[in-house]
């Protein structure tokens, strides 16, 4: 099904590349053992954008700051995960909900 606003190409266009780290937790298996848990990075490409005088009001994740970034993704992300991007760690704060109208992701990070 088609979304109304589509951005895909969009991003693709303007992309910028950013790391990601993928922390998986350890867990024990059937046997009784604890298998430990780590880390993967994974490079992923979205845009990064400065956020907006509206973006940097009161929110339900607290307030933002010049240095958080607002990202568009075409792959999800999840919640207090981080990424680096320039040198800077962020953490996902927040997902903007456009799910019935674009084809992308939208999320609010904030700097570390």
């Amino acid at each position: 099904m088609n979304k109304p606003f589509e951005f895909a190409d969009f991003i693709d266009e303007f992309k910028v590349p950013f790391t990601f780290t993928k922390v998986e937790e350890g867990y024990w298996n059937d046997a009784g053992d604890y298998i430990p848990g780590g880390e993967t990075t994974v490079q992923m490409e979205g845009i990064i954008l400065p956020l907006t005088e509206n973006d940097l009001k009161y929110s339900e994740a607290g307030t933002y700051s010049v240095k958080d970034k607002k990202i568009y993704t075409t792959q999800p992300l999840e919640l207090g995960q981080v990424f680096e991007y320039k040198g800077d760690k962020y953490t996902i704060q927040s997902f903007k909900d456009y799910s019935d109208y674009a084809d992308v992701y939208i999320y609010l990070a904030r700097c570390r």
